[in-house]
This record gives structure tokens, C-alpha cells and sequence, in this order.
């Protein structure tokens, strides 16, 4: 998962670079949600219904649809693609501290020093940026609400969705996000400027990122709980920087390397904190979420 999510940064600005943004969301969330669902067809799977499907469609909505719009608005407007994975890294930070708030898991004095050094990091990859511009421009703010939102949908994933099958819930996230991004699309501008570059980027991201690092994304916040998952982002941005370098030849600066070290130091502090509590089993999280009331996979 690590290497296709970081993978997702540096193909995704090649395909906002060709293609506008929204275009390029209309084909991710469309052809993967008809790929997954396939695979789940062929799975035999069993479909969320009723309130559980609800809230399969408002994890979607929020750990794939929110993020991924504001991030390819920001990739579209100028912000590096390695800037948006050391933000978006703070996802473990974010999301302990939403677990401790909605799932009752202890938010110890470690934790909230790596919060103070994840907000830290996060002003140290973001200083180039908030100089050269006076202040918070658009395009950081955008990948904030990214950060944001994917930890709230894996927050809420966990504590109403673990019990639906993996596939079955990463098609249906996909097709949740349809709607709002052809909605975006359709009163925004629609330009394609390399067709062949386009057609290969866009394929990338829907094979690469939507559909095989997205489901090992669901699947394990299944498996093991959103902070556990989280954790993974602490190496995100570190793969993510290498390969914008190599495809992109966007070489990280000092404040982003700083915001990389930071980072990890909160990371690795949150994961310290974590050990020192017995995490729940998966089937005892499944057994004490609502989704468990309803049909689930």
C-alpha cells in the first residue's frame, strides 16, 4: 500500500498536468468503482443495505472524494506533489486524535506531543510556500482539508463500516464520489492538452492508486483500525518525494526535508504511544460496531 499510495502523488500531478482535474476524477471514480465492482460481482460478496450502506457511501464520501478533489484542485494550482504527501502524512496525528474522540482510544501525553510535532512539520514543509505567497494560500489550504478529511473517513470507516466486505465497500466509496466530481466537472473547464500523456497517466491512477493502493487502504482499516494504518504515512512522504524527483524532477527543499524528519519524530512518537495500549481485535471492534445490525460482506 505504501508504494502505491506515494506512487498516487506524482502520477496524479502528471494527469492534473494534461488533464484537468475533475476530468481526471470523473475517470478514476468511475472506472474504479466499475472494476471493483466486478471484482466483487465475481466475489460473490455480500452488499451493504439500508443505514450500513449509508455509511459505506459517507466514508467515501469523505476518505476518497473529499480528499482527492481538494488535492488535484491544489496539484492543478502549483503545490510540488511531494508538498502534498508530507500534509496529507500527518494523517496519524489527525486520526489518533479523532480515535481518542469518536472510538475512545486513550489519548495519552505522548500523543499530543506528536500532535505539537505534526503541526510543527506540517509548518516547516509548508514555510517556501507561505513566504513566496504573504500567507495561506488556496492551494495549501485545500490539501489541509485533504488531510482532514481522509482521517475522519477512516475514523468512520472503523466505527461504522468495519463489518462490510472490502471490495463491496471500496466500490461503493468509489461510486459515492461520482455525482459531486461530474457535478465539479461539469462547470469547470474540461481540457485535455497531451491525449496519449493523458490516457497513460489516467490509467495509472485509476490501475495503481483507486484500485489496488485504495483497497489495501479499506482493507486494512478492516483489519486493523484506522491509527494502525495511519501509521504507514509516516514513509508515505519519503516515497513520494523519490518518486516526484525521479518522474517529475521536483526536488524536495530544506523545509520540506525538515517537515519529512518532524514528522517521522510524531509518527514514531504516536506509534510509541500505541504500543504501550493493547489494541482491540478486529473481531471485537466488529463485534461493537453498528454495521454489525445489518447485511455486511
Amino acid at each position: 500500500m505504501t508504494f502505491f499510495y506515494a506512487l498516487g502523488y506524482p502520477v496524479g500531478a502528471l494527469a492534473v498536468s494534461v488533464m484537468s482535474p475533475m476530468a481526471v476524477l470523473v475517470f478514476r471514480f468511475g472506472l474504479a468503482a466499475a472494476i471493483l465492482a466486478a471484482w466483487a460481482a465475481l466475489a460473490k460478496v455480500s452488499w451493504p443495505t439500508g443505514r450500513t450502506l449509508v455509511h459505506v457511501l459517507i466514508s467515501g464520501l469523505l476518505a476518497q472524494g473529499l480528499l482527492f478533489t481538494c488535492l488535484y484542485v491544489a496539484l492543478m494550482h502549483g503545490a510540488p506533489a511531494v508538498l502534498g504527501a508530507v500534509i496529507i502524512s500527518m494523517n496519524p496525528v489527525v486520526t489518533a486524535v479523532l480515535a481518542a474522540m469518536f472510538l475512545n482510544e486513550g489519548l495519552t501525553w505522548t500523543r499530543v506531543g506528536a500532535l505539537v510535532l505534526g503541526v510543527v512539520a506540517v509548518l516547516a514543509s509548508c514555510a517556501a510556500r507561505l513566504i513566496a505567497v504573504g500567507g495561506v494560500d488556496p492551494a495549501v489550504l485545500l490539501i489541509l482539508v485533504s488531510l482532514f478529511s481522509v482521517a475522519a473517513g477512516g475514523v468512520y470507516q472503523q466505527k461504522f463500516c468495519s463489518g462490510v466486505d472490502f471490495r463491496a465497500t471500496a466500490a461503493l466509496q468509489n461510486g459515492a464520489c461520482i455525482l459531486p466530481v461530474v457535478a465539479l466537472a461539469a462547470v469547470m473547464p474540461w481540457t485535455v492538452s497531451d491525449p496519449w500523456k493523458a490516457a497513460g497517466a489516467v490509467a495509472a491512477v485509476v490501475l495503481l492508486n483507486a484500485v489496488l493502493s485504495m483497497t489495501l487502504y479499506v482493507r486494512g482499516i478492516n483489519e486493523y483500525g484506522a491509527a494502525a494504518v495511519a501509521m504507514l504515512f509516516a514513509v508515505i512522504p519519503a516515497v513520494a518525494g523519490v518518486l516526484s524527483w525521479v518522474m517529475l524532477g521536483q526536488r524536495p527543499d530544506i523545509g520540506i526535508a525538515a517537515g519529512l524528519a518532524i514528522g517521522a519524530a510524531a509518527c514514531w512518537l504516536n506509534a510509541k504511544s500505541q504500543r504501550s495500549v493493547t489494541p482491540p481485535t478486529a473481531s471485537i471492534m466488529r463485534a461493537n460496531s453498528p454495521a454489525t445490525s445489518g447485511p455486511a460482506g
